[in-house]
């Protein structure tokens, strides 16, 4: 069941934007998204928050420092997917300039595991004897692999942005803007963000230092390009802060300044880097660079971020590109069994389950990489919070979850533990999304557990998926500058991709490529009509429908023509409107 209703616009912020200059259309946007002033909207650098706010900061870089004057050797352990993958390349791309001595190390996920394990340190010691070890991505819950690195003598600084637990590792820093006491107020920066925090706090002490000849070192800004693309590809909460940085790296992309990874991703994969926006990094770019975490070894896609041969980077691109492909196919056929599962197990009627308030689903041929795109699939469908688990070590089985608006993942599974204290072996994770560990016994166990959490803390009126938009436009607001004006702009996670919402008369409708619907629909009282198009949709519409759509630029024959691009949309008679 779903629900359609206009986002709540802050009246007392509408007129504010409006007496700063705003059309009506724009300011009831950014209201709506918690703008409150015209000053939130600017993303010149300048506006960034300070690294000083952030908790042992300066003491971690003193360190850094320290360790670069005297030639020690450090280790990055990164995490395996784009945010780590970003923030691994980010540390370094700016160390190698500092002139720090160091590499990395991402654990293979089929292997390892997550984090700075006890295993990984002892490989690392092994094969690297580094003095330090950096996590980036990854740490904050490693209390048993940070004691077993001092153990060996290596001191551990942790970089991260998760959660932390109820008890910290013993590094000699940590900084994480969710830690206790750190008074960073954007929590929601990525992993990438922190490591790139972190070298603007090396660089200020380097400078103290006289380390550069020019009293200056690097030019930092020249990395944005990078923690753009781990900061929207970790789909973290878009504040007035990761807008800047994102904003700030799209910029750079498109002048063509970004790194010869970025690059050649953009090139295999068609795209204009002059229009890249927050759609390439978080669909296009950031899903080739998890499928090397996803189904091989992430280190392909911190190679390709780290090279600067073009011919390398593009003959990496290939791969990841390929590895893709391979990872849609597997998705597909997990995707096809939990279907098949669902309708056997559960009381589904027209595509609902009509009982259950989550989902948990095993299956013994499920590939450990891709359960979490197949749970964000099953969780999109029935909009209940979902797992999905696949084979892991012996005797273990790993999950992935994520979840719906108004109940926290990993608060949910601290809740399972706590009451049943031997069910879960380890997990962690966000509100949206949580991965977990489960002795292979305890599955049904698991899922009855995790079904009554969901039952406490859901009510039936959560199990309806909201479908929040913008309202509708007038026909003087449905333009090409205002698409234009839209696709320049930051969007994602937190601060979503503006859509609206209007009923329509469907006038003509065809298919084409043989799996988008291409129509001309005509507003309810009005005779204008407007292109329109349903991607991968193949059945023919009802001749009136309740539609939500984007403005989106149409260019074609080197022309650029304004078409709406339909969501969702449902049946007139369907319809629940709550607005």
């Amino acid at each position: 069941m779903s629900k359609i209703i206009t986002r709540t616009v802050d009246a007392q912020a509408f007129d504010v934007l409006r007496r700063h200059g705003l059309p009506p259309v724009l300011a009831r946007i950014y209201a709506a998204r918690g703008i409150a002033r015209v000053e939130q909207l600017e993303t010149e650098l300048v506006r960034l928050i300070p690294y000083h706010h952030i908790k042992n900061i300066g003491a971690m870089a003193c360190i850094l420092a320290d360790a670069i004057a005297n030639g020690k050797h450090l280790l990055i352990v990164a995490d395996y997917d784009s945010d780590g993958a970003t923030a691994c390349a980010v540390g370094l791309r700016i160390l190698r300039q500092f002139g720090a001595i160091v590499d990395y190390l991402v654990p293979n996920r089929f292997e390892y595991g997550y984090g700075l394990t006890p295993e990984i340190v002892a490989l690392a010691y092994k094969t690297r004897q580094p003095d330090i070890l950096i996590t980036v991505d990854n740490g904050i819950a490693s209390i048993d692999g940070v004691a077993a690195a001092n153990a060996l003598g290596m001191q551990v600084l942790v970089t991260d942005h998760h959660l932390p637990g109820d008890a910290l590792p013993d590094a000699a820093a940590i900084i994480n803007p969710n830690q206790p006491g750190c008074s960073f107020p954007s929590k929601s920066i990525a992993g990438v963000g922190v490591i790139f925090y972190l070298m603007m706090a090396l660089r200020a002490e380097l400078r103290l230092r006289g380390a550069f000849p020019d009293n200056r070192g690097p030019n930092l800004a020249s990395f944005l390009d990078l923690v753009a693309l781990g900061t929207v590809a970790d789909v973290v909460r878009l504040d007035d802060n990761n807008r800047i940085l994102v904003q700030q790296g799209l910029k750079r992309i498109r002048k063509g300044a970004a790194c010869t990874g970025i690059q050649a991703l953009l090139k295999i994969t068609r795209r204009n880097y002059a229009q890249t926006s927050t759609y390439d990094l978080g669909f296009i770019l950031g899903p080739r660079l998890n499928a090397a975490g996803r189904l091989d070894d992430m280190s392909l896609g911190i190679e390709c971020l780290t090279t600067d041969d073009p011919a390398y980077a593009e003959h990496i691109a290939r791969e990841l590109d390929a590895l893709n492909v391979q990872r849609r196919e597997i998705e597909s056929d997990m995707h096809e069994s939990a279907l098949s599962m669902l309708e056997n197990r559960l009381s589904v009627e027209n595509g609902k389950i009509q009982q259950a308030y989550s989902v948990c689903l095993f299956d013994q041929n499920w590939h450990q990489g891709v359960i979490g795109i197949l749970a964000s699939r099953i969780k999109e469908k029935y909009h209940r919070p979902t797992i999905i688990f696949a084979p892991g070590n012996a005797g273990e089985m790993k999950g992935s979850g994520r979840s719906i608006p108004g109940f926290h993942l990993r608060d949910a599974l601290d809740l399972v533990s706590k009451r049943h204290p031997s069910l879960i072996v380890k997990f962690g994770g966000h509100a949206a999304a949580a991965g977990l560990t489960i002795h292979a016994g305890n599955f049904t166990q698991f899922c009855d557990a995790f079904e009554q959490i969901a039952q406490g803390l859901l009510t039936p009126a959560d199990l309806t998926r909201v479908i929040e938009t913008d309202g509708d436009l007038t026909e003087s607001e449905i333009n090409l500058e205002l698409a234009q004006h839209l696709m320049r702009q930051v969007w994602g996670q937190g601060f979503p991709q503006p859509t609206f919402h209007a009923r329509f008369c469907v006038e003509n409708q065809r298919i084409v490529g043989g799996k988008h619907l291409k129509l001309k629909l005509k507003k309810f009282e009005s005779d204008t009509t407007y292109d329109a198009i349903l991607f991968f949709h193949n059945d023919l519409l009802p001749d009136v429908i309740s539609a939500v759509y984007q403005l989106h630029l149409n260019e074609f024959n080197g022309r650029t023509t304004l078409q709406l691009m339909l969501e969702r949309w449902l049946d007139l008679r369907e319809e629940i409107s709550g607005a």
